[in-house]
């Protein structure tokens, strides 16, 4: 049988991946101090506690993405005709799932809190022979677990929408947005210090519902994709717009009439079908041929495609939207 090709990204591509993976290392390391830290000062706070899952939660992707970043470039073989690009989806879905699922228990864990009117308290502890209110400790544990998170997450954003990674882009926003999940555990803290007794289980609350947004939103893009929805824009705000540009390139040349194309989201690339209806079919193998080597050369992100010829475009079940053109 004939093995699909070995996708590999082009030069410039490959040093932004290498960037990317310095960063997801460097992302590890400063989220294992943050849990470190914010462990230390937890005491009986539930927003602190919250704060704390989340921080373990921000492990995922990272640890998701460079464990797929070892599989996709792996060659063909009999067994996978496709590769392995799917190892980005396929990491892409585990980090979701654990988002959505510790957000739905750490949510509940809250509302609990709430029913059962706990009155968490904040003492004070004994540093450098002085008494201090561990409240202080806790804001600066939760402002070491924001700030350079937000840094570091505003870095990926161009790295992934570059190499459209959406593993990278998840964890990129989730980063950028960990101020929100430290100011609420900071409000949630303070509650506490001026006899808020519930400002702590509703900061929990509020970290939880982000925690449970992020995870939602992520398991459904990534289902989208493992079920061959159309390819979407790195952020899925909106169809990408490919497709559309391989039915115009394919529409200029003088033996295609009309042109559509059908492709699905594999990791980084783009594999599929592209239908086109030739006005004759002199030289025609040679044709598709020399316009499948184009459509590679078109995007790096066009893996397996397939240039097919039909008679007209209204045999095919499925139709190109004349909207996306560009």
């Amino acid at each position: 049988m004939e093995l699909g090709t070995h996708h590999e990204l082009p030069p410039d591509k490959k040093k932004i991946h290498a960037k990317a993976i310095r960063l997801e290392w460097l992302t590890i390391a400063y989220l294992i101090s943050a849990v470190f830290f914010i462990y230390l000062t937890l005491g009986s706070s539930q927003a602190m506690k919250t704060a704390w899952f989340e921080d373990m939660l921000s492990l995922i992707p990272p640890i998701a993405f460079l464990v797929a970043a070892r599989y996709r470039h792996r060659p063909v073989s009999e067994k996978f005709p496709y590769g392995f690009h799917r190892a980005v989806s396929i990491a892409y879905l585990c980090a979701a799932l654990a988002l959505f699922s510790m957000g739905g228990f750490l949510l509940f864990d809250a509302i609990m809190k709430l029913i059962a009117f706990e009155h968490p308290s904040i003492g004070v502890v004994q540093l450098f022979g002085h008494q201090i209110w561990l409240g202080w400790l806790m804001l600066l544990a939760l402002l070491y677990s924001a700030i350079p998170a937000a840094i570091i997450g505003r870095m990926k954003l161009p790295l992934a929408r570059s190499l459209h990674d959406k593993v990278l882009f998840g964890d990129a926003t989730m980063n950028k947005a960990d101020w929100l999940t430290a100011g609420a555990a900071m409000v949630g803290v303070l509650g506490i210090g001026v006899g808020l007794w519930w400002a702590d289980a509703v900061a929990a609350a509020f970290i939880s519902l982000d925690i449970l947004h992020d995870g939602l939103k992520n398991l459904k893009a990534v289902v989208a994709d493992l079920m061959d929805s159309r390819p979407t824009t790195v952020d899925d705000s909106a169809a990408d717009p490919l497709p559309a540009r391989i039915e115009t390139e394919l529409e200029k040349l003088r033996w295609v009439r009309a042109a559509a194309a059908r492709l699905r989201e594999e990791g980084h690339v783009f594999n599929g079908e592209v239908f086109v209806v030739p006005t004759s079919d002199d030289a025609l193998t040679e044709k598709l041929t020399a316009a499948q080597r184009a459509l590679n050369e078109l995007d790096w992100r066009v893996g397996d495609v397939v240039v097919v010829p039909i008679p007209d475009l209204s045999s095919l079940r499925w139709r190109p939207e004349a909207a996306e053109r560009p």
